[in-house]
């Protein structure tokens, strides 16, 4: 077997970074010239990420084919800077799904159908079939929650099956947390210690352990990791908490995390050595420009879904977030996040003291009518004080009808999601979701995935993309995750009162961008698209450096 399988695991809590750690993982290993194909597998009996609350769940990262996926699939791409498919996303419900329709079609010629082996066989040939797609060297298999957990069982029995088939060539990886209690000020290992041992009632011994904790881990405590936890010294692998995500690769290269995997599974080869320096030219260069970066340069992000309680969360605009610190670096400026609710913006007095001090403003993708007339606040504010502004999906529709209201003379324009009996419905439902919303077909029913825009020549979006144009049309494809658009009806009134149609979907004349003219505002983009989706730590997204750049001039 040429594919080999490393498993990626989690003990003592969830949250502590097993997406950062197999996206480093995977880094590691491209830089060392493996194909690799990293996989999340979550437990959650959903489909897909597509009807989650994102304030529970985090952000819905949507694949160029259309799937709406983990966050984590999103980590991936930005760290592999790669294109990755909906089949590197699994769910509990989809691996059900088809073991259930295979059953009907009588596939199983008969016989009894169990949890145990079916569901870990059909596991197994998703991620084969992963495997064949990128001819990989090796698959990265995160598993979502943690060890010990009901419904992980059956991911572990997969790793054990997976590994008694293909001994030598199946790897696992256990990320545990040591915490340091305040009241005792020790680094403790006994909870890693308990997460072992319940791995190892699944059938499984860890082969390397990630050990996350606030703190480098010291001598004395790897050797009694080491000690209790049957591993190797040298695989109890160092993951203090870090300023910048994109330093855990180096933290990991940096302790030979490649060459332990390497030998572990087996791969030999001079054309598999370690870079100098651990890591490839490109991200050394990314490590370098993020450490120069020091003047601040502060962003107002304009959304609802980062509160809950006390605590400001920020994963359901992570992409968005990721995106801005890539073109700020890129400009050698420290990105300094400014997080605004927008359920607070309730005048323009109350609007003026939360942005008066950022230099440029973003208002995210979003759903429903809470905090709405706020975004709205933050958009008039932005285009009335020439602040640079960028608006994503929701962000572009809510500017429409900021525009509409104050500009164009539609005294009450909405969009009809939120207001159906509004005067001037300037943002409307897809002709098609008309049906679905009636069915309630509501998963995996938006427009969906990657669709080609039409940018047009001399406008500010044609000059921010620049040499990312494709062809004489001047085509890009960006990812959508959208029911409703801009109104066909209002457009040249639109358009005659000033807006810019700067993109249009060439296969059904929809507008994707908006802006306005350079001698009415310096920077004012707003897409239906989500850019945030294709912006990568070495290759930032063309819209998100023109946004920063702009901004730091006005600045």
């Amino acid at each position: 077997m040429k594919t080999r399988y490393l498993f990626v695991v989690g003990g003592v809590m969830s949250g502590i970074g097993k997406g950062i750690t197999t996206s480093s993982i995977a880094r590691i290993l491209k830089d060392r010239g493996l194909t690799v194909a990293p996989v999340k597998i979550d437990p959650y009996i959903n489909v897909d990420a597509g009807t989650m609350n994102p304030t529970e769940h985090g952000e819905v990262f949507v694949t160029d084919d259309g799937f709406e996926t983990d966050q984590d699939i999103g980590n991936y791409e930005r760290f592999l800077d790669e294109r990755l498919s909906g089949t590197h996303s699994i769910t509990t419900g989809q691996v059900y799904s088809a073991v259930i329709q295979r059953e009907r079609n009588l596939e199983y010629d008969g016989r009894c159908v169990e949890a145990v082996p079916d569901i870990p066989n059909e596991v197994i040939r998703r991620l084969n079939e992963v495997a064949k797609q990128h001819d990989a060297d090796v698959v990265l298999v995160e598993i979502g929650g943690t060890v010990g957990e009901y419904q992980n069982s059956l991911y572990l029995e997969t790793a054990r099956m997976l590994r008694q088939l293909h001994p030598g060539h199946v790897a696992v990886a256990l990320v545990s947390y040591l915490p340091v209690p305040r009241s005792i000020g020790e680094m403790k290992t006994k909870p890693t210690q308990q997460a072992v041992r319940t791995l190892q009632g699944a059938g499984l011994q860890p082969d390397v352990i990630i050990a996350r904790s606030p703190a480098m881990i010291d001598a004395p405590r790897r050797k009694k990791i080491a000690l209790f936890c049957n591993v190797r010294p040298e695989h109890v692998i160092a993951a203090p908490d870090l300023d910048q995500i994109y330093a855990v690769p180096q933290t990991f290269a940096d302790q030979r995390l490649g060459e332990h995997i390497t030998k572990l599974l087996g791969i030999r080869g001079k054309q598999y050595a370690r870079p100098r320096g651990g890591l490839s030219p490109e991200w050394k260069k990314l490590l370098n420009q993020i450490s120069r970066a020091e003047k601040p340069l502060k962003i107002g992000m304009v959304g609802k879904y980062f509160t809950t309680g006390g605590f400001v969360l920020k994963d359901a605009y992570i992409s968005v977030i990721e995106a801005v610190k890539h073109a700020t670096w890129a400009a050698g400026r420290r990105p300094e996040l400014v997080w605004v609710d927008a359920e607070l913006l309730k005048s323009a007095a109350a609007t003026k003291r939360a942005l008066k001090d950022v230099s440029g403003i973003v208002v995210p993708g979003g759903f429903g009518d809470r905090g709405i007339e706020g975004k709205i606040q933050a958009i008039r504010y932005a285009r009335e004080t020439k602040k640079p502004f960028l608006g994503l999906c929701y962000g572009m529709q809510l500017a429409v009808v900021e525009y509409a209201r104050h500009v164009a003379g539609l005294s009450g324009a909405h969009t009809s999601e939120i207001a159906a009996d509004t005067a001037h419905p300037v943002i409307d439902i897809l002709p098609e979701q008309k049906d679905l919303l009636r069915q309630k077909k509501l998963g995996a029913s938006m427009r969906l995935g990657a669709w080609p825009c039409a940018v047009i020549p001399g406008t500010v979006t044609a000059k921010a993309y620049g040499k990312s144009l494709s062809g004489r049309r001047h085509v890009v494809h960006e990812r959508h995750r959208h029911r409703y658009e801009l109104n066909d009806v209002y457009r040249q009134q639109l358009e005659e009162s000033g807006l810019v149609i700067s993109g249009i979907n060439p296969e059904r004349n929809l507008v994707e961008i908006i802006e306005l003219p350079r001698h009415v505002h310096p920077f004012f983009i707003g897409t239906q698209f989500h850019p945030e989706f294709r912006s990568s730590p070495v290759r930032p997204h063309p819209l998100f450096r023109a946004f920063i750049q702009k901004t730091i001039r006005k600045n």
